[in-house]
């Protein structure tokens, strides 16, 4: 237990300061399933809105210090990499069905 003033107060910041970022962390992590889950079901519109809605989280957080920034350009990095090889299998699949029709 702290026993100076300027402890005890230091304590208490602290405190609010590590729930504050677990929410937001929380949000963040709940924005990413979203675009994933999104993904999964080939929904490549809603999957494009979460993905932009997910990389403003990250960058948000990268702001108010929650994460460090190499860390959101890599998670931006490869979930931009999970979209385009969606969007991609989407386009050669419906190449191939005009191919065959």
């Amino acid at each position: 237990m702290p026993n100076t003033k300027s402890a005890i107060k230091r304590m208490k910041t602290s405190e609010k300061r590590r729930l504050r970022n677990a929410s937001q962390k929380s949000a963040l992590r709940t924005a990413i399933k979203a675009f994933e889950t999104a993904l999964a079901g080939g929904e490549l519109e809603k999957a494009q809105e979460a993905l932009r809605f997910a990389c403003r989280k990250l960058d948000k957080a990268v702001t108010k210090g929650i994460i460090h920034k190499n860390k959101a350009a890599r998670k931006k990095s490869r979930l931009t990499l999970k979209f385009n090889a969606a969007v991609a299998r989407a386009q050669q699949a419906q190449q191939q069905a005009q191919a065959q029709a």
